[in-house]
């Protein structure tokens, strides 16, 4: 694959031009390297050849490393050494860069990162085009990752280790104004000056020798300099606050850039191609490029869209029910320029529903991020009403009434009596089985389950139910809907809770059941917490009030009676709601103390009320349980065949309910222990704690035979 051109021009100007063939962004991957390398070989020989220029054919200068073929080389087994010489392949190419002899300078037409913005720092001089989209910087932190080209020693010899720590460690990606002002870039132009001006600094005859290749060059003096040892103590204990210890990519940047600093360059660069080494043939890069980026970037193109079903547009929809989920909803579908009627029983609380939609515009008015006019015009596609008449000439409804079968089944008949016979009804639940909502439904196979989270316009994930009427046709169209919202599906079939809501409550009922077993509810909190779990499972009920988990089982127990399994939570709730009348936040009263909306402290009755044991469990134990419990409630998915596919299962655990981004999701996370010792600390679990930790007969077959959930 041709990755590249190469010219010179008349006066001794070789410009290479990177244009990978068949991509719509450039990225490093080895037949680049070969390819450039080729071409900086060749200028570097030619002595007709007074410097070289670097730019991109493509709207983007480079996005950096191949996220894909990286993480094809961590599925088959990644050696660190196999790592280590990825590493320096990329990084003797940017030294061959800079030492060729010949002056270069990167002309950034657009964003540089990653491994553009390391080829950019390899070059003698960068001119950036003055865009807002031009950002350039290096986010490897995000996966996992140091920048393993030179960035973490190229970039603070340019601007500092203080700056180049903070670009690093917090993934900045500075535009070009920004940039210019840190150091990340010498000139800022238009983009009709960036070729010219890159041209007229290489004819003004520039050294081509980089100040860290010079005789004399003095490093560093590491801890030796007060400011940096101030800096590095900081940072040291800021980073371990923030990944508490679960992702190693912030503390290993760290110490790339403190060692280094002290070492001549090229053996500052061995020691990152060593510490690179061990981030990617580790378990937590692999993890987030996979579900963070790889699979997330899939379900957003569809991926488990049908095939053979022609794509649908849409113009307009209803959405029924003007509560907090519903005028979410009603939001985000107008600003992707749809029409929406937002219809609710009286106009009262169809108009409240519309003024959610006013606010999240205002703010991003005065965010910079949207026009008044544009607003306005938003907020104008939205009719607030009570009249379902409105609904005859909607492409889809999606229903966001109360968690009420009778109410949810009114609505739909109503809806469906003037909705055109082509238009998908969709429900949005959290638990309701989807395929009995549809008994209600004329057309039961246009009927599907569309689950958003809340808030909406912030969360990106919807959670696509099949029915067991659902059509093929009727799936496909529902996921080309949530596209158009520029929202993320994952594709689930249906069952009571289906899949986030049913392992999202797993980990709520063992925060509540280990209260229950005398563990101390701060022991709880910050085990969650330690994990990587955004908030401790007793705060989160509080937020969500006792109500919703306690009224999901009463339910389920009116509808499967002796055949439902009580979560093992149950007496905990049942006391908290009907002893003790503390149902969560919104009464004021719940497990923790609130006055005027502020959380104070644990109930003082607490420890009356849940005895804390005379011998605590470690924080370890707390933290297996709450994350072990949860995955396997998702192994219990896949192989009942709720989910459809494992990818999917770790996407909505990250982006459903913020399971630790630092294991990938559920599934990844058995992956990471290993499936043999996973399932056999379940085992030893289940013998003391009860068959809820009893690894599925499945998960046992894939251990024994060493079959993975990924190829």
């Amino acid at each position: 694959m041709n990755t590249l051109h190469y010219g010179v021009d008349a006066e001794g100007v070789a410009t290479v031009t990177l244009d990978a063939a068949g991509k719509p962004m450039n990225v490093v991957s080895p037949e680049f390297i070969a390819q450039f390398s080729a071409a900086v070989d060749k200028a570097a020989r030619d002595s007709s050849v007074r410097g070289i220029i670097v730019t991109s054919a493509k709207p983007a200068f480079m996005a950096g490393a191949d996220l894909k073929h990286m993480l094809g080389m961590m599925q088959a087994g990644l050696t660190e050494r196999d790592a280590c010489a990825f590493s320096q392949t990329a990084q003797r190419m940017h030294r061959q860069l800079e030492t060729c002899g010949k002056p270069v300078v990167a002309a950034l037409n657009g964003l540089a990162l990653g491994g553009g913005y390391e080829l950019a720092l390899a070059c003698h001089y960068r001119v950036i085009v003055d865009d807002p989209k031009a950002i350039v910087g290096l986010p490897e932190v995000t996966v996992g990752l140091l920048p393993g080209s030179g960035g973490t020693q190229r970039l603070p010899r340019l601007i500092g280790l203080d700056e180049a720590l903070a670009v690093m460690l917090d993934g900045k990606t500075p535009a070009p104004a920004e940039a210019l002002r840190l150091g990340m870039v010498d000139a800022v132009v238009s983009p009709a000056e960036l070729l010219p001006t890159a041209r007229a600094w290489i004819l003004g005859s520039p050294d081509a020798v980089r100040s860290w290749d010079r005789k004399g060059y003095r490093a560093g003096r590491g801890l030796l300099d007060p400011a940096i040892a101030s800096t590095i103590a900081a940072r040291t204990a800021a980073i371990a606050s923030r990944t508490q210890h679960n992702d190693p990519a912030p503390i290993t940047i760290l110490s790339a850039v403190f060692e280094g600093s002290v070492l001549p360059i090229d053996k500052a660069l061995a020691l990152e191609s060593k510490l690179f080494a061990r981030l990617l043939a580790g378990p937590v890069a692999r993890n987030l490029i996979r579900t963070s980026f790889v699979h997330k970037n899939e379900a957003a193109k569809l991926a488990r869209r049908p095939e053979g079903v022609p794509g649908r547009s849409y113009r307009k929809v209803g959405v029924l029910g003007a509560g907090m989920m519903g005028s979410g909803i009603a939001c985000v579908a107008a600003q992707a320029g749809l029409d929406v009627v937002l219809l609710d029983s009286s106009i009262d609380l169809a108009r409240n529903g519309k003024a959610y939609s006013a606010k999240v515009l205002d703010k991003a008015v005065g965010r910079g991020k949207r026009t008044r006019e544009q607003a306005d015009a938003v907020l104008g596609r939205i009719v607030a009403t009570t009249d379902y008449a409105l609904l005859q000439d909607c492409d889809l409804a999606v229903e966001a009434v109360f968690e009420n079968t009778d109410i949810k089944a009114d609505v739909t008949r109503r809806a469906e009596a003037v909705l055109p016979q082509q238009a998908i009804f969709a429900s949005n639940t959290s638990t309701l089985p989807i395929s009995r909502l549809a008994e209600a439904s004329a057309r039961p196979d246009r009927f599907i389950g569309l689950h958003f989270f809340s808030p909406v316009d912030r969360m990106p994930l919807v959670e696509v139910i099949v029915g067991e009427r659902t059509s093929d046709r009727t799936l496909a169209e529902a996921m080309d809907f949530v596209a158009r919202l520029r929202m993320i599906p994952i594709v689930v079939n249906d069952s009571r809770g289906f899949y986030t809501s049913r392992v999202f409550q797993t980990f709520i009922h063992e925060g509540m059941k280990l209260l229950e077993d005398g563990v101390e509810p701060a022991l709880i909190e910050n085990a969650a917490k330690q994990a990587g779990l955004p908030v401790g499972p007793l705060a989160l009920i509080d937020e969500t009030t006792l109500e919703l988990p306690w009224k999901i089982v009463q339910e389920a127990i009116a509808a499967e009676g002796d055949g439902y399994r009580k979560p093992c939570s149950y007496e905990v709730m049942r006391r908290m709601i009907e002893e003790f009348e503390r149902p969560g936040r919104k009464y004021g009263k719940g497990f923790y103390e609130y006055r005027d909306g502020r959380r104070e402290g644990f109930w003082a009755g607490l420890s009356s009320a849940f005895p804390p044991a005379a011998r605590q469990p470690t924080i370890d134990e707390v933290r297996k349980r709450l994350l072990y419990i949860q995955a396997l409630e998702t192994a219990r998915c896949l192989e009942e065949g709720v989910l459809r596919h494992p990818a999917d299962g770790d996407i909505g655990a990250l982006l459903g309910w913020g399971f630790p981004a630092w294991t990938g999701g559920t599934l990844s996370l058995i992956e990471t222990i290993g499936l043999s010792r996973f399932v056999d600390e379940c085992e030893v679990m289940a013998a003391t704690l009860g068959p809820r930790f009893v690894p599925p007969g499945g998960l046992k077959d894939r251990a024994r035979s060493g079959r993975h959930f990924y190829a």
